[in-house]
């Protein structure tokens, strides 16, 4: 089983950290993340990015009792979905 996230790095989730108390503290003021290069939507501290931010992190330390990989991963999508969603109704 592959611990790999199929993120597409469209940046939806990092243009919306406000609606989350988990990753609240990451906003720069306006929603998006601190640490979101705009202009490729990529971390600029990918490797060092919080806790919050790594998927399979999240999964192994909170969520593998309550479910599998794959219902993780398929739950996860369903978040980027409505993110992705909620990004093309902004003027």
């Amino acid at each position: 089983m592959s611990k790999h996230f199929p993120c597409d790095k469209c940046g939806a989730c990092c243009k919306q950290v406000n609606l989350s108390k988990a990753t609240s503290s990451l906003d720069r003021g306006d929603g998006t993340c601190r640490h979101l290069d705009t202009k490729t939507n990529l971390c600029v501290i990918f490797n060092e990015r919080p806790d919050i931010c790594r998927v399979a992190w999240q999964y192994k330390h909170n969520y593998a009792d309550l479910c599998s990989w794959i219902e993780f991963v398929n739950l996860n999508i369903d978040a980027c979905k409505e993110l992705k969603a909620n990004i093309e109704k902004q003027p």
